[in-house]
């Protein structure tokens, strides 16, 4: 098992992606902490998880905010003594171009999707330090490395902040044994994402963007998150790893 008694938490793991990534933890040996403002759909995922033999909890977490951040990570050191790895994957996104979008809805997205990691981070890290080591691995985009056609302006420029962040954190804390990596998935086939493909043109326009021909699965980038929390990955820092297909090769 490859993360043997690594103690994890994931972030919006209630559902989609961050749950699938909570169970491949989980397969692998993990204590996984999910991390959710969706009480009924995380106590439901982390039950999932335990009926399969895994060892999870559900925790509520609102990564707005500082203080639950405080009471959830001393949640998991209370239940576990450790933390190994934070996965920072809660995110919104609301679809709207620069022109029509509200400073309101601009504020929401800069709120979960960069000061959550940011608090996150700030408050893993001394418990990160104390361990030993560990790492981090946020949830970015292709977004994170390209302008995107195909998605409003506010998304990339959240998604390019939260590469940044990575970037700092890897290199500033690295004397700490801690690393910090960010994921860039090209589309990938959550429930959401499947409702929305309903429409054949959109599902049509991402497809013929990758060079492979098909879009990411969840299982896709749950794979990659185990690389970069194993020690196989214990050479990897700052990396903007893309799950793409090779979108951003083009």
């Amino acid at each position: 098992m490859r993360l043997k008694d690594k103690v994890i938490l994931v972030t919006g793991a209630a559902q989609g992606l961050g749950l699938a990534i909570a169970r491949r933890f989980g397969s692998e040996g993990a204590l996984v902490f999910l991390g959710d403002l969706k009480e009924e759909q995380g106590r439901t995922a982390a039950a999932e998880l335990a009926s399969r033999g895994f060892r999870a909890w559900f925790m509520r977490l609102d990564v707005a905010d500082e203080e639950s951040w405080k009471a959830a990570l001393a949640e998991v050191i209370d239940r576990a003594e450790k933390l190994d790895v934070l996965v920072n994957n809660a995110g919104i996104n609301i679809r709207e171009p620069i022109e029509e979008m509200s400073v309101e809805n601009l504020d929401r997205m800069l709120v979960v999707n960069v000061r959550g990691p940011f608090l996150g981070i700030k408050h893993a890290l001394p418990l990160l330090r104390r361990n030993g080591g560990g790492c981090i691995i946020n949830m970015g985009s292709v977004c994170s490395l390209i302008g995107h056609k195909f998605t409003p302006e506010a998304y990339t420029t959240v998604k390019g902040a939260l590469s940044q962040l990575t970037k700092s954190v890897a290199v500033r804390y690295a004397k700490d044994n801690i690393r910090a990596n960010i994921l860039c998935p090209s589309t990938v086939e959550t429930p959401l994402v499947q409702e929305m493909m309903e429409d054949p043109e959109r599902r049509r326009e991402r497809v013929g963007e990758v060079p492979l021909g098909r879009l990411a699965d969840m299982e896709d980038v749950a794979s990659a998150a185990v690389y970069l929390a194993s020690d196989e990955a214990s050479f990897i820092n700052g990396v903007a790893f893309p799950v793409d297909g090779g979108v951003t090769a083009w």
